[in-house]
């Protein structure tokens, strides 16, 4: 049984489709490679380049989390939460120590 969408839900979904038919029709280590370049330019690059690496980087994360968010459970939700908020708080560190 499904449960009804929230049309937010459903606009985000509908707008997302085009791009998220685009990463499946890539080449298969594409999104990885994506997250991997943008993690090591957020952890090595300086902080003017760094931090909105990272912040891309989250929000990459968490669009594919909400649109993955009803067919998990609550493990994989809560690792994906947990996963978003250390590379946003390694931002902030990043920003704090100058």
């Amino acid at each position: 049984m499904s449960t009804p969408s929230s049309p937010l839900r459903q606009r985000i979904t509908k707008v997302s489709y085009p791009y998220v038919a685009k990463l499946h029709a890539a080449p298969k280590l594409t999104l990885p490679g994506i997250t991997l370049l943008l993690a090591l330019v957020g952890v090595f690059a300086p902080v003017q380049v760094g931090v909105p690496a990272l912040v891309l980087l989250a929000l990459l994360l968490g669009w594919l989390a909400f649109l993955s968010w009803p067919a998990v459970t609550t493990g994989p939700r809560f690792l994906r939460i947990f996963t978003i908020l250390v590379i946003l708080l390694f931002g902030v560190s990043r920003i704090a120590a100058g």
